[in-house]
């Protein structure tokens, strides 16, 4: 509705003729007024429209700047006008337009959009263009100028009615997409169509055809949508989108016509999008569900089809227009217990293979700054007299444009172009290279590093202004700065902003940063198998003065453990790549599984299952430093390679608590020359560690892809009191998971680990039995306990055995002085204890699923296979053999509570593993949930574990010597004889060892 009026509020008389009753104003309601404004009406005459032509040419010829022809066509106009009021005297100025009506959109902007300024003489060519400015604009539904005719000026009056503004919007039975795929799918089809947006009809039409469209991808082809629209008063709408789904639409058969040389199923299995889901390259399992119909992926997998012809040679395969029909169906559903209807829509895909093409030769042309063609040829990997690959053909020209953006040649174009011989069936090609010039770097800048400064950054790249541009280079550096764990993770394609200059050749590089808290002062606490409930304090940076040091200081008090250290690092010393570190520490750990047990929410256990177990403490102090230098042309060209060295100097001193754990620690060959208690304590270790990294993962926390390697090897015994060695190799590798349609953007990441470790002793000695290895735990196995996993060994043992009368009554040595206690008989036993072992090797593999920030869930299964390989690393010390052997066993004579009769046993120097406890597999499998504590700066982790493989077994255990001597170490009495058979019933059991078949816990600690 356009109106434009115009009052003349002196003329009483015309006033009176042009309003009417209802005070709608307008061109009908205002017939004398048509010659003042009949430039605004379609009815202007032809000698006008004839006069404003002719001005505008004149104006184009005379080419005015200041005119356009919108002007020059009222230009004549408003000389006419202003020329009869001049002669008449009636030239009237004009006063501040008003503005009525309006409510969103401020009085300024409506006021910007006229022409007609304060001042200004009054023109209705000038009024018009102000109507048609603000109707123009599309935020009104209704405008209205009308003038008002004052002694001082004329008046102009703007009334506006304001188109009504969306309030909310809703979605009724949309269920096969969530809000946010339909506002996306609005967002790319650009509707508009927001919350406080205008209404627009056109745009809600518009936006039922995008969500239709939607829908039918998701296979909903049969969707109806009604909008309903609503008023708000006083100026706004409430939109709901009525949505009926309909069935949804699965793909059915899948067939082919026209291909004779490749079967249906390989064909099949290329249509990425519709093909069914099941198990590939299987007979009866590969058709298990079907998926949900797409129209619009359905030329992709056309495509795909094509790609997996010319993958197979057929270079001119095509694929016509694919033919879909649909169909009803039925099926039984086994969850609702009924049957249901559907419709399937099955698709014929004609095909024309043409003839099978092998590769007769790869040439290039255009290639003057790189003369040599076999370095170019390198690059495919496709050879010559292989039938024809597209893909492979298709990676190689990927390789050729890196090769060639390694030189600088950033512009790079290869074009193929086929040549055939139709008579050996090869197919030639052509490659025509179009290499640009080269581009040299000519600034590096840095935006987002408020704190780190710019040498720091420019040290770890690998670039320099004036050398020429690298591509490979360029990558490599943003990894080597992920790797810092200074800034977000950074990404190529958004975070580094090239600008080429290609009249100079040269490129301007800005790295966009964006910077974590350097420094990290929190809490942090919570439940691990290892160090049992734990509570701690810890300040660290890791861009010290932002000059790239870290600083970091940890205190950690716990019922398993206690931890105080102080560290530095220097990653440049003297402005060189290398790097310097030192530490200071003291620690204590109980390595007391039955605590550990309890405090992870395992049952607590017997006193049988105590004395297996190994349980003693170690309280070390010490300090370490290190050394570490980039190997830059190492493995440079796919990741970031370091080899290193650090020196650890300690003492500790252990505690045990069970006669198991204290003989076998004493009675070990780890110190020469020194048995007993006595070798437990004052232990001094010396390590020297060579290392090698290698890494080329994306980010320092929570890798996304990529992959690392740790090498290293423990030597101890320069220096110290003991001898050891102990290599290890640990290897990770991150996936991240593209393409998948519920994941298609990678955000899911599959992650492996692989490690394998070993320790041994030299010198005469065997490693110290703390040095050994043990299975299990959350940062291993998951779904076994801390330390655990480990092989058995038969220790011998030296008890004395209370002898006892039937009735349960010990004897006295004296019946008349009971303080000189019972009377005891010496006999060698077998107890059975985890020692761990010599070599570990475990897997992990995870699927992690990012749930939102700083929550993830992860599928995960975990396999360890800890066991002994060496003999000669369970040897006992000739002190430590002696205290067994040098004793008598037995007292089957007693004269005045004195023993007489004992027999010598003697005992292996070496310690033996039990049968059936050495070479044996764990495994758990399970799910897990990640949260990252913001203010514990730790993962807080829930999993729950199944445990397929497990050490389940009952072992025989035998006594050192056969029962007929046994029996002979008691008297011939009956107190003898029932103490006889109740050490055998004690010490001649079975073993039961048994591992959990499921764990659920919680923890705060990592795996890998």
């Amino acid at each position: 509705m356009r109106i434009f009026t115009v009052k003349r509020a002196s003329d009483s008389s015309i006033k009176q003729q042009n309003e009417p009753a209802s005070g709608v104003s307008g061109p009908q309601a205002h017939p004398t007024m048509q010659p003042i404004h009949g430039s605004i009406q379609a009815s202007a005459s032809r000698h006008r429209s004839f006069a404003y032509s002719l001005a505008a040419l004149i104006v184009l010829a005379a080419g005015l700047p200041c005119m356009d022809v919108a002007q020059a066509q009222t230009a004549p106009a408003a000389a006419e006008t202003q020329a009869a009021d001049l002669q008449n005297g009636n030239a009237q100025a004009l006063c501040q337009p008003q503005v009525i009506g309006n409510r969103r959109i401020p009085k300024e902007s409506v006021l910007a959009r006229l022409f007609s300024r304060q001042g200004n003489l009054y023109d209705p060519a000038i009024v018009e263009r102000d109507f048609n400015s603000l109707w123009n604009t599309g935020y009104f539904e209704n405008v209205r100028i009308e003038r008002v005719d004052t002694p001082a000026c004329v008046q102009l009056v703007i009334y506006v009615q304001e188109k009504p503004t969306i309030r909310e919007i809703n979605y009724k039975g949309l269920n096969a997409v969530s809000l946010s795929d339909a506002q996306e799918a609005f967002k790319k089809a650009k509707v508009g169509l927001t919350v406080e947006s205008q209404y627009d009809p056109t745009r809600i039409k518009r936006a039922e055809t995008v969500l239709k469209e939607l829908l039918s991808q998701h296979g909903h082809q049969f969707a109806t949508i009604k909008s309903e629209v609503k008023t708000i008063p006083p100026a706004a709408v409430s939109l709901t989108f009525n949505v009926k789904e309909g069935p949804t639409v699965k793909v059915g058969k899948i067939v082919f016509d026209g291909n004779n040389s490749i079967p249906d199923r390989t064909l099949r299995a290329s249509m990425k999008n519709l093909k069914p889901i099941g198990v590939p390259h299987s007979i009866v399992l590969e058709n298990l569900l079907a998926r949900t119909f797409d129209a619009s992926k359905l030329d992709e997998d056309a495509e795909r089809v094509r790609v997996a012809y010319r993958d197979k040679g057929y270079f001119k395969a095509i694929t016509a227009e694919p033919v879909t029909k649909i169909r009803d169906t039925s099926s039984f559903n086994p969850f609702l217990l009924k049957p249901t209807v559907g419709k399937r829509i099955d698709i014929l895909m004609p095909v024309e293979e043409g003839d099978r093409y092998k590769l007769g030769g790869i040439t290039f042309k255009g290639n003057a700054h790189v003369p040599n063609t076999r370095v170019l040829r390198a690059q495919f990997a496709l050879k010559d007299g292989e039938y024809f690959n597209a893909s492979l053909f298709g990676k190689g020209l990927t390789q050729l444009q890196k090769a060639y953006g390694e030189l600088g040649y950033i512009n790079f174009v290869g074009t193929p172009a086929p040549r055939f011989d139709e008579a050996k069936k090869l197919i030639y090609l052509d490659i025509d290279i179009d290499e640009g010039k080269p581009f040299y770097i000519s600034r590096i800048e840095f935006t987002g590093n408020t704190i780190t400064r710019d040498k720091v950054i420019r040290r770890e790249l690998l670039v320099e202004e004036g050398q020429v541009y690298n591509s490979r280079l360029v990558d490599l550096s943003l990894l080597r700065l992920n790797q810092l764990n200074y800034f977000e993770a950074l990404k190529s394609d958004q975070d580094v902003e090239s600008r080429q200059n290609a009249d100079d050749g040269t490129v301007d590089l800005l790295v966009k940063l964006k910077e974590k808290g350097k420094n990290s002062i929190g809490l942090n606490g919570g439940i691990s198998g290892l160090s049992g409930t734990f509570i701690g304090l810890n300040y660290e940076t890791n861009n010290f003065l932002g000059l790239g040091e870290t600083l970091s200081v940890q205190a950690n008090v716990g019922d398993l453990s206690r931890n105080l250290s102080f560290g530095f690092n220097e990653p440049y010393l003297r402005n060189k790549p290398i790097s310097v570190g030192v530490s200071v520490f003291t620690t204590k750990y109980d390595f007391n599984p039955s605590k550990s047990y309890g405090a992870t929410g395992t049952s607590n256990l017997s006193a049988a299952q105590n004395s297996q177990l190994a349980n003693y403490n170690q309280a070390t102090t010490g300090f370490t430093t290190s050394l570490s230098e980039p190997l830059r042309h190492l493995l440079a060209r796919t990741g970031v390679a370091r080899a290193g060295v650090s020196y650890s100097l300690s003492r500790s001193s252990i505690t045990t608590f069970n006669d198991n754990t204290r003989n076998v620690f004493q009675n070990l060959s780890f110190r020469s020359g020194v048995a007993g208690l006595n070798q437990l304590s004052g232990i001094v270790t010396s390590v020297f560690t060579p290392t090698f990294t290698f890494s080329s993962l994306d980010r320092a926390q929570g890798p996304h892809s990529g992959r690392d390697f740790n090498a290293q090897i423990q030597i101890a015994g320069a220096g110290g009191n003991v001898k050891y060695y102990s290599p290890a190799i640990a290897f990770r590798q991150f996936y991240p998971m593209k393409g998948l349609k519920i994941n298609r953007e990678g955000h899911n990441v599959l992650g492996m680990r692989v490690q394998l470790a070993h320790v041994g002793g030299f010198g005469g000695e065997v490693a110290p039995p703390q040095q050994r290895i043990y299975g299990g735990g959350e940062s291993e196995v998951r779904g076994f306990d801390v330390r655990a996993s480990s092989p058995y060994v038969v220790i011998p043992n030296r008890v004395q055995f209370n002898l006892t009368n039937p009735d349960g009554s010990t004897i006295p040595r004296d019946p008349s002085n009971p303080s000189l206690g019972n009377i005891q008989i010496p006999i060698p036993v077998y107890r059975l204890q985890p020692i761990g072992g010599d070599t570990q090797l475990t897997s992990n593999l995870e699927y992690r699923i990012p749930i939102v920030n700083q929550v993830t869930f992860a599928f995960f299964t975990d396999f360890g296979l800890t066991f002994n390989t060496q003999d000669s690393q369970l040897r006992q010390s000739v002190a430590g053999l002696s205290t067994l052997n040098s004793p008598s066993y037995g007292c089957p004579t007693f004269v005045n509570g004195a023993c007489f009769g004992g027999q010598s046993v003697t005992f292996s120097q070496y310690l033996h593993t039990a049968s059936g406890t050495n070479f044996v597999p764990r495994m758990s499998n399970g799910a897990e949930l990640q949260v990252i504590l913001p203010i514990v700066n730790a993962p807080f982790r829930i999993f729950y574990a199944y445990n397929p493989l497990r050490l389940y077994k009952d072992l025989p255990m035998q006594l050192p010597v056969s029962l007929g001597t046994f029996r002979s170490y008691f008297p011939n009495t009956g107190a003898g004889q029932y103490s006889y058979q109740q050490a055998v019933q004690l010490y001649g059991a079975d073993y039961v060892l048994r591992e959990p078949r499921k764990t659920f816990r919680l923890t705060v600690s990592t795996t890998f």
